[in-house]
């Protein structure tokens, strides 16, 4: 096998990711770029846009589509409300919440008609109470002519919304395996201008594990209801250059039906190889002095072969599902991915990819996350030669985490259960 990290003399590095083959340069000179900046001034937050600077904010709940759930947190401690009607919509202040997506990746008629996949009595029995009352059914059918318009489809501007349109988009709209989870917050608590936002690195430890834990148990739910998905993807985009289409803070949870190449690639591997996490991840990382921070049940490293600069956390002592892991190996998850965007910085741009085992794979596979700095474009170089440059190598990516989580640290602002490399 390649050496996946090689120095040069003159002082360039070449890196191979040693789980998917990806090669990576990082040059001499292309590293003295401003990270995590604004490049404008900030703009003062007008006080009347409390809670309802974009369709995610809470204040404008009825702008995105019927929840499926949401985290509430009250003196007696966290709840999960599930099946609230949309003139229950505002009785509660939801920390969290689970929405369909409104333009999902794969649609529900591409479910049906390809697999024949149909809703469950769950979905069927909401979207029944919910089109019940007139806030729901009002609320519906303004997404119902949205989704048309989108897709030119005719009579989005009829007066009333036929029937069978209303039906057709509704069953969609309940019945999506696209799915999305909401922070409350679109600004940090008592900000003042538009760079204040709040990010996953602000949400405090306690928080960021409910945020994990309720993306999981949406992760469980795509695969229980629907036989035909064969992996759910979760990620987060974080800002415009990483493709947020808001800067608020959520995940998308997106089931599909194949499990894509590099996850057959990796599936095959590990029969032969099934400690190739292990022995490529957590060890290969120390080997290097590459390691960020440990958990009892987890690490955090500065990632090999990435196309952006990245930081990735594995669970390093269980190999199933996400949702069978105990509850302290989520939380050491939780508080190392959350350590690492704290260290990256609220405005850096990142995506955070998780992978995991599905339950058609039958090989030990951990729960693992990436959070790539999305600090460069891509162009022709990179399309040409399927060879990335990066702007920083991942030992000044491991120096700039370590220094930044030691100040957090200090100041109380991640876990006091990891320990800092």
């Amino acid at each position: 096998m390649i050496e996946p990290l090689t120095r040069l003399p003159d002082g360039t590095i070449k890196q191979v990711n040693p789980i998917t083959g990806t090669k990576v340069w990082t040059l001499p000179g292309r590293a003295a770029r401003p990270l995590g900046q604004l490049s404008r001034h900030p703009l003062p937050i007008d006080p009347h846009d409390h809670d309802r600077h974009c369709a995610f904010c809470w204040g404008r709940m009825r702008e995105t589509t019927p929840e499926i759930a949401r985290l509430v947190y009250e003196p007696d401690g966290w709840h999960d409300v599930r099946g609230l009607l949309a003139e229950d919509l505002d009785h509660s202040t939801p920390q969290f919440r689970l929405i369909p997506n409104l333009f999902e990746i794969l649609s529900y008629d591409y479910w049906h008609l390809a697999h024949g996949w149909q809703p469950t009595a769950d979905s069927r029995a909401r979207r029944t109470a919910y089109l019940s009352t007139p806030g729901g059914r009002e609320h519906v059918t303004s997404l119902a002519r949205i989704r048309m318009r989108a897709r030119g489809t005719a009579g989005a501007d009829a007066e009333p919304l036929a029937e069978e349109d209303l039906e057709r988009e509704a069953v969609g709209l309940f019945a999506g395996n696209h799915q999305v989870v909401i922070s409350r917050r679109h600004y940090v608590d008592d900000a003042t201008d538009d760079s204040q936002l709040a990010g996953s690195g602000t949400l405090t430890p306690e928080e960021h594990w409910r945020y994990t834990e309720f993306t999981i148990r949406a992760m469980r739910d795509l695969y229980r209801d629907n036989e035909c998905a064969r992996y759910v993807s979760v990620f987060q985009n974080w800002l415009a250059p990483a493709g947020a289409s808001f800067d608020h803070l959520h995940k998308q949870v997106v089931a599909i039906d194949e499990l894509g190449a590099q996850k057959d690639r990796e599936v095959e591997r590990l029969r032969t190889e099934p400690d190739m996490f292990a022995r490529w991840g957590a060890e290969y990382a120390a080997s290097q002095g590459l390691v960020v921070a440990r958990t009892e049940h987890a690490v955090a490293f500065a990632g090999v072969g990435h196309r952006y600069p990245a930081l990735v956390v594995h669970v390093t002592d269980g190999e199933g599902c996400p949702w069978e892991l105990g509850e302290e190996q989520v939380r050491d998850f939780s508080d190392l991915v959350h350590a690492c965007h704290a260290a990256t910085g609220v405005h850096v741009p990142s995506n955070e990819e998780w992978h995991h085992r599905p339950p058609s794979v039958d090989v030990p596979m951990p729960l693992r996350a990436v959070i790539k700095w999305r600090i460069s474009t891509l162009a022709g170089f990179e399309g040409g030669t399927k060879i990335y440059v990066n702007t920083i190598d991942p030992w000044a990516v491991q120096r700039r985490a370590v220094t930044q989580l030691r100040r957090l640290a200090a100041d109380g602002l991640v876990s006091d259960r990891i320990e800092i490399a």
